[in-house]
């Protein structure tokens, strides 16, 4: 594959300490041989679960003068898009128009978007920015990664039920989105994470379903790492089942050795802190690299 080909532009939120957003998702692809070029929504000294954070967030005007700096060196040829947090309405139209640009100027580029807006019913976005992932954001995308919140903010409909989440992944494989992958629900209950996914193309149409046992703790920067891995795959191996089989076995396997890590640390009667949790990414390496599938896709 020529280096052009493995060109991503991954447009998200980054920290200084510890790992979210453009943190989390550059470090996968580059293990996986790609040229990642980033676009910091947001730059802040830690995340924001610590409960005090200081830094900036950029403008719509900051971004549009980044991509004219890259437009007038002829450097936007990108083979990938990848977004995940953005705060303002406007930066997200103009990352709206700017995928559109791109794929006039390369058509086979692919867009994936995790349509980061909020989870467990609450928004932590502007509600201003829900009907722009709904109209420009889904027309561009070809994966999308919502998890059941979203899901439900992207299609105006109830996902309440298994069948409920295919009929919108079914609404927006009409608006044009070639894959649909639920990153979580609590469809299976208190103690699994209902994890399902549909594809849906003029060859292929099949839907997956795919169980993960709840790990009890608060981990911030997986959802970033779960569209990043997705990316990873489902070019590697054009193939949606192995592509969510293996992203889940590096995100769950990253989980697992950051609860061991921070266990290890905490207090011996005390629950791990924000920052003992932080995710063992570098430490996952090889596991980044060569995922080993525990946890299978079975077809609906």
């Amino acid at each position: 594959m020529a280096d052009k080909d493995k060109r991503v532009l991954s447009i998200q939120s980054t920290v200084v300490f510890g790992y979210v957003g453009n943190k989390s998702a550059t470090f996968p692809l580059q293990l996986h041989g790609y040229e990642v070029s980033t676009i910091n929504s947001v730059q802040f000294s830690n995340h924001t679960g610590y409960g005090k954070w200081k830094g900036q967030v950029l403008d719509a005007q900051q971004v549009t003068d980044l991509f004219e700096g890259l437009r007038i060196n002829n450097l936007l040829d990108f083979s990938y898009v990848l977004t995940g947090y953005i705060g303002s309405e406007t930066f997200l139209e103009k990352v709206g128009e700017t995928v559109k640009e791109l794929k006039l100027k390369n058509p086979n580029l692919i867009y994936v978007c995790d349509p980061v807006m909020g989870d467990n019913g609450k928004l932590y976005v502007s509600e201003k920015l829900v009907p722009v992932y709904r109209t420009q954001i889904v027309e561009q995308a070809d994966i999308i990664t919502p998890n059941q919140f979203e899901l439900e903010q992207l299609t105006q409909l109830p996902v309440r039920t298994e069948d409920e989440a295919f009929k919108a992944m079914g609404k927006l494989h009409d608006r044009g989105v070639g894959s649909v992958v639920l990153s979580s629900s609590n469809l299976a209950g208190e103690d699994t994470l209902l994890c399902l996914a549909s594809i849906r193309n003029n060859k292929v149409s099949k839907r997956y379903r795919l169980k993960i046992p709840i790990i009890d703790s608060i981990f911030v920067g997986t959802g970033d790492l779960f569209a990043s891995a997705l990316l990873i795959f489902m070019d590697k191996h054009k193939d949606l089942k192995i592509a969510l089989e293996k992203t889940v076995a590096v995100v769950q396997t990253v989980i697992k050795r950051t609860i061991v890590h921070a266990r290890g640390l905490a207090e011996p009667d005390g629950k791990p802190n924000m920052e003992q949790l932080e995710l063992r990414l570098v430490q996952s390496k090889a596991d980044i690299e060569n995922p080993q599938v525990e946890l299978t896709a079975e077809e609906v």
